[in-house]
């Protein structure tokens, strides 16, 4: 592989084994296992196999769990009782509910309903709020924890680097920002709508690209020797899958770069096993201090 591409699939793995031998080691020393729930309502396509590689990477690794499969005309009272049922199981650890979710049900209410200490995909309040402030303890949103994974395997000290994250979603855009600005970076929160984007992109030397637009960011909006990381995942009308960024163009000026696939996808899964364990772990200790 091209020493400037950034190998996401390489690096997931090595984080899942890592994983999976502190999970051996954590069942033998106090005999339980992790478990993952995921509750998933309708039949999306996309949905089904974001789940089914989930639970086939939570069984690779040792922990315990299941899919709920629920039906799209699920009340969303009857889909907040599900999750209560599984905030009040002390076997459970981890609580994932698939997103998108059908129209009639409250997404937002859905994610809050969910205990914080089991929120492993990190989008409930107090977590959001835990990262906001560095307060610590709690989970960050396992896209945006991947990027910077990825990140540190090129520059591990990224203190003073000038960070450009395009895109202000929830899920990754702004607690990427949260994380960068953790790592002592300068951080300047982009958009669609930002004004002069291009020059702003051209004076980064962390690109994050997360608007979700194929290619919408070209190769001569890379500053020289910067760092990309491509979020986007996006499929053209020839049935291409690219990123935000334009990888052929890019690739010319970047240090290194995220392809995709096969970049910051893999890095989601594999940062939601490590959440997963390490809330097995923390429930573990918080029973035996009690």
């Amino acid at each position: 592989m091209n020493p400037k591409i950034i190998d996401g699939k390489s690096i997931a793995q090595t984080l899942c084994d890592d994983v999976k031998q502190a999970t051996t080691a954590f069942i033998a020393e106090s005999g339980i296992v992790p478990r993952l729930d995921v509750i998933i309502v309708g039949e999306d396509p996309a949905s089904r196999v974001y789940v089914a590689n989930k639970q086939k990477r939570a069984e690779s690794i040792g922990f315990k769990g299941g899919i709920t499969r629920l039906p799209v005309t699920t009340s969303q009272a009857d889909l907040l009782a599900a999750i209560r049922e599984k905030n009040a199981d002390p076997a459970v650890h981890g609580i994932l509910v698939q997103l998108p979710l059908p129209a009639h049900i409250d997404e937002h209410l859905v994610i809050q309903t969910i205990a914080a200490h089991k929120d492993v995909d990190g989008f409930h309040f107090d977590n959001v709020a835990r990262l906001a402030t560095g307060t610590g303890g709690g989970y960050a949103p396992c896209t945006p924890a991947g990027c910077m994974h990825l990140l540190r395997t090129v520059e591990p000290k990224l203190d003073g680097a000038h960070a450009v994250v395009v895109g202000r979603s929830n899920i990754v855009g702004k607690p990427m920002g949260a994380l960068l600005l953790a790592a002592n970076c300068t951080v300047t929160m982009a958009h669609s709508r930002t004004k002069d984007l291009a020059d702003m992109c051209r004076s980064a030397d962390v690109l994050v690209a997360a608007v979700g637009r194929p290619e919408m960011l070209p190769g001569d909006w890379v500053k020289k020797d910067a760092i990309v990381i491509d979020v986007g995942i996006n499929r053209t009308s020839e049935g291409r899958l690219v990123g935000d960024v334009h990888f052929d163009s890019a690739i010319a000026n970047a240090r290194a770069i995220t392809p995709v696939p096969g970049g910051v996808g893999p890095m989601t899964i594999a940062f939601l096993m490590a959440n997963t364990l390490d809330a097995a772990q923390k429930a573990t200790a918080t029973q035996a201090a009690a």
